[in-house]
């Protein structure tokens, strides 16, 4: 019985002499009313009556988010603003025998620190420089909890919130700003517009303008291609009847020397071309014209009359049945000569 007594008494002693340390925590120990030392995480023995744990303390950083205060700017305008710490203890030591409440001094000494930071900013500037703020207040407060054990990481102002008239001001001064942005951008896209609109008009004009420039160029063009075609047309007509009529005279002439020859001659009769009558009369008409006078022999009318007369003897004996198929030349010849005599006759 007395040993069972004295187990369950050891069981107690080493209970309450052992104990275990979380991670990221830390125990503060006193022996004897003073400072002894401090334990990590991990598992712990202390010396029961004499050691006693003061503090049991995270590591951990943590978030402190303070109500709203009232600060005056440099301008005077009250306003409220709430900021955020985010800090963690380094030192237990210096956290737990620094100062009776740590939390509470580190609120009013944000306080008082955001107070001497706002007060020398106007308005406008508070609204725009936060990360200004941020970092000031974050040296200020870091410097002066080092000897509470406190690391302080990083402060951010969470609200600013100036006064409702002040506000009211700000909301129309924002909604006059938007309104001059939009005048301002519709402005600039209505000349972007114009801009784009005048360029593509005057883009248009050119594009029409070359293209009737061009369709007067090809008109031109053509006008003169066809001028010039016309004009060859006319040189190449003008050459072949130059040509054919000097073939023609030519030809004209050299049957009348051919007719002078045979006249010449001892032959008593002329077989005249019927093309060549009107020439004939021509001529000799011409040369009456000319060459007046008796010197001539056989007077040209005569002439002409008497080639009249032979032409149109061939002409009745080619339409006389009796010689048009099968008739010797020289039976055809003797007809011509009896129809020439005939006619000779009928006319004296």
């Amino acid at each position: 019985m007395a040993f069972i007594i004295l187990l369950v008494l050891a069981i107690v002693i080493v209970s309450s002499c052992a104990f275990v340390v979380k991670e990221k925590h830390c125990y503060v120990i006193e022996r004897l009313g003073s400072y002894h030392t401090v334990c990590n995480s991990g598992l712990h023995f202390k010396l029961p009556v004499i050691d006693r744990v003061v503090s049991k303390l995270s590591l951990k950083e943590q978030v402190l988010d303070f109500e709203p205060q009232s600060v005056i700017t440099k301008d005077n305008v009250t306003i409220r603003i709430n900021s955020v710490v985010y800090a963690n203890v380094f030192d237990p030591k210096s956290y737990t025998y620094g100062v009776e409440n740590p939390i509470l001094g580190l609120q009013n000494l944000t306080a008082t620190t955001l107070r001497n930071i706002i007060g020398t900013l106007e308005l406008d500037q508070t609204l725009t420089s936060r990360e200004t703020i941020n970092e000031q207040m974050q040296e200020s407060l870091d410097r002066a909890t080092d000897a509470w054990g406190i690391k302080v990481n990083r402060v951010e102002i969470k609200d600013i919130i100036p006064p409702k008239d002040i506000q009211e001001a700000m909301e129309k001064q924002m909604r006059a700003e938007r309104e001059r942005r939009q005048a301002v951008l519709e402005a600039q896209a209505h000349k972007e517009s114009a801009i784009t609109r005048a360029e593509g008009d005057k883009e248009a004009k050119i594009i029409e303008a070359e293209g009737i420039k061009q369709s007067q160029i090809i008109l031109a063009n053509a006008d003169a291609e066809k001028i010039s075609i016309v004009n060859r047309a006319e040189v190449e007509a003008a050459k072949n009847l130059k040509n054919e009529n000097v073939a023609e005279i030519v030809t004209k002439l050299r049957g009348l020397n051919t007719l002078r020859d045979v006249a010449d001659g001892q032959a008593t009769k002329l077989f005249i071309p019927s093309d060549m009558t009107d020439s004939l009369g021509k001529m000799a008409i011409l040369g009456e014209t000319v060459n007046p006078g008796p010197a001539a022999s056989v007077k040209p009318r005569d002439s002409y009359r008497q080639m009249v007369s032979k032409e149109a003897a061939r002409s009745a004996v080619s339409d006389d049945a009796c010689i048009k198929q099968g008739t010797s030349p020289v039976t055809r010849n003797a007809a011509m000569a009896n129809y020439s005599n005939n006619h000779k006759l009928e006319r004296r």
